[in-house]
């Protein structure tokens, strides 16, 4: 037991540097992207992108001020921790089809072919076959020993939930950080908008005739964060409650397998009788 508390903590350490190096990673893309691809002189009329006005999309974005590269960068987060997510929890629903391999599981557990269902688990990897070949390790053992049907579904039971809680930090891991972009897309966004709208008042406040550039620059400026951090917070969105379903997909199924199993068990004891 201490060296899986070892090895999980280092795995967190190390997932940990991961995501630090990735956050940071993504933010220097987005400067990098706003900076030379977005603020590129073609995109603008006179190869000026501070003066010269938008030629086409990119230079627009690129009008949207400071809080644009770091709305880029929240956007590429989400997406670079959803591929991140979607690989790892494809990789624990196993190699086969999770339905088809549920239904094999279970046609195996309640004919008795617990050694079938477990060779089922061998092929199929992933958390939760893990979960499930724990399960029905620990039946033939309790098989073996005799345990009363409540001795069992508590011993069962037991081995199950301290293999899932080995494999639930690895499927929740970086949840956290999509979940978090709902909220800062949108604050970033607002932030933007804010910062566009004090720019346009200014020059409304400008003595004399409103400045008309300076006036369409801060609008432009505000709208443009405005649709960067929705966009980016409806991505996060979807992608959250997306991957939320396939890991309450992936726990059911583990449940679902322990209650087969300990009613496998409770039939054998009472057939004894």
């Amino acid at each position: 037991m201490a060296n899986n508390v070892k090895k999980e903590k280092g795995s967190d350490n190390g997932g940990n540097i991961f995501s630090g190096i990735v956050i940071v990673a993504c933010l220097v893309v987005g400067v990098l992207v706003w900076k030379f691809i977005m603020g590129a002189e073609g995109n603008f009329e006179g190869g000026n992108p501070e003066l010269g006005h938008p030629k086409n999309v990119l230079g627009t974005v690129y009008k949207g001020g400071a809080i644009v590269p770091v709305l880029l960068g929240m956007l590429l987060m989400v997406v670079t921790f959803s591929i991140e997510r979607f690989s790892v929890l494809t990789k624990a629903a196993g190699k086969g089809n999770l339905d088809q391999f549920m239904k094999k599981v279970h046609a195996s557990v309640n004919g008795g072919d617990i050694n079938g269902a477990i060779e089922a688990c061998d092929k199929q990897q992933g958390s939760v076959a893990n979960a499930i070949k724990a399960g029905l390790v620990k039946y033939n053992q309790v098989k073996a020993e005799g345990f009363t049907s409540e001795e069992a579904t508590e011993t069962i039971h037991k081995e199950i939930e301290e293999v899932t809680a080995l494999e639930m930090p690895m499927l929740e891991k970086n949840m956290t950080i999509i979940s978090t972009m709902v909220s800062l897309g949108t604050l970033g966004g607002l932030l933007g908008t804010v910062s566009g709208m004090i720019k346009s008042f200014s020059a409304l406040a400008t003595a004399g005739a409103p400045d008309q550039a300076a006036l369409a620059t801060g609008i432009s400026e505000a709208l443009i964060n405005t649709f960067t951090g929705i966009s980016t917070s409806a991505l996060a969105i979807i992608t959250y409650n997306f991957f939320t379903s396939k890991i309450d997909t992936l726990t059911y199924s583990i449940d679902e397998a322990a209650n087969t199993i300990v009613n496998t068990y409770r039939r054998f004891k009472g057939s004894l009788k």
